[in-house]
């Protein structure tokens, strides 16, 4: 008989499994994976909110108005026939640094006061707890180092040394308006600063760096670019006025009170008319066509007079706490334009 082959004994049950195929190693991977997190989402919500809250507060709508100087009075160096295109740019750079860096200054002094814990118009980093007070002081410092550095190179370039001291006393009057023991905007001498350092020194300064000069309807146009500066800050306290005095904060507004202050304003928006047009006939070409002058002449004093009449009705109306912040922009509005319109005019009489 044939012999039949013994079988081979089968594996036990457990040694079977233990020889198993092995999961494959993806889905191993998706296995051990936890579930998405919602954290990304949230800290990217939060990046969101503060890159909004550091736009408000370095207030990207004033800007424009701060290049308002360096337009006028490169128009007048232009007039003169001197106009530097370089020096210009080097000019607006640091107007818009320190521009920038007074308002996050004053956003941090005023904020670590508690002034801003009661405000009328919109929140502020270090009174909102939603920056690091040292943050926003670093901010503002590094700024100012900003515009001292593009200034070393606009006087190195033009030669005027001696304007450094003027930059450091712009530094200096734009951190102790609102910083310091006892800061100046809270003595009600805001807007002497406003009109000598955003108005004077501004205007006359980015004329001075071209032309080695300042005619005296330079000086006016200066004079009418400080005013419109100083507007914007007169109608801002306004707003303010009835918080300001709580927090030790006596503006000229809040000293004057609101009828005689707003009087003020409504120099400071008007007075710029009177000083364009004659910075104008002062700078028109020996000989030119009278014509030309006396029609750029009617066009912007309808221009101005129409910009400075929208940013005077809600002051003139009596408006209060936030109603006053269309008038803040329609003056910033008016600095830009006028500060351009004077500025092309200029090149064209």
């Amino acid at each position: 008989m044939n012999e039949v082959a013994p079988r081979r004994p089968r594996r036990p049950l457990a040694m079977r499994r233990s020889v198993a195929q092995p999961v494959p190693e993806d889905l191993t991977k998706v296995v051990a994976e936890p579930e998405p997190s919602l954290e990304p989402e949230a800290k990217s919500a939060a990046n969101r909110l503060e890159a909004a809250k550091w736009a408000e507060v370095v207030r990207l709508r004033t800007l424009p108005a701060a290049l308002a100087p360096v337009l006028a009075g490169s128009g007048v160096a232009g007039a003169l026939g001197r106009f530097d295109a370089v020096a210009a740019l080097l000019a607006a750079l640091v107007a818009l640094a320190l521009q920038i860096g007074c308002n996050l200054a004053n956003d941090y002094s005023d904020g670590i006061r508690g002034t801003d814990d009661e405000r009328t118009g919109p929140a502020r980093l270090t009174a909102s707890g939603l920056v690091e007070p040292v943050k926003v002081k670093r901010a503002a410092f590094g700024c100012f180092g900003a515009g001292a550095l593009f200034g070393l190179i606009l006087v190195a370039l033009s030669g005027t040394w001696w304007l450094i001291a003027v930059g450091v006393a712009a530094v200096a009057a734009a951190w102790f308006y609102t910083g310091g023991a006892k800061p100046y905007g809270y003595l009600g001498l805001g807007e002497v600063f406003v009109f000598v350092f955003f108005g004077l020194v501004a205007t006359a300064g980015t004329t001075y760096t071209q032309a080695h000069a300042v005619p005296w309807w330079g000086w006016l146009t200066a004079v009418g670019v400080g005013l419109i500066a100083c507007s914007l800050l007169m109608v801002n306290n306004l707003r303010d006025i009835e918080t300001d005095p709580a927090h030790g904060k006596r503006t000229l507004a809040v000293r004057l009170g609101y009828e005689r202050a707003s009087r003020l304003y409504q120099v400071m928006l008007f007075a710029p008319l009177i000083l364009g047009l004659a910075a104008l006939w002062g700078g028109g070409e020996p000989g030119g066509s009278l014509g030309v002058l006396a029609s750029v002449s009617v066009v912007a004093t309808v221009l101005w007079g129409q910009l400075a009449l929208l940013a005077w009705r809600p002051v003139a109306a009596k408006a209060k706490g936030r109603e006053l912040i269309g008038a803040l922009k329609m003056a910033g509005i008016y600095e830009l334009v006028y500060g351009l319109s004077l500025g092309l005019a200029l090149l064209a009489v």
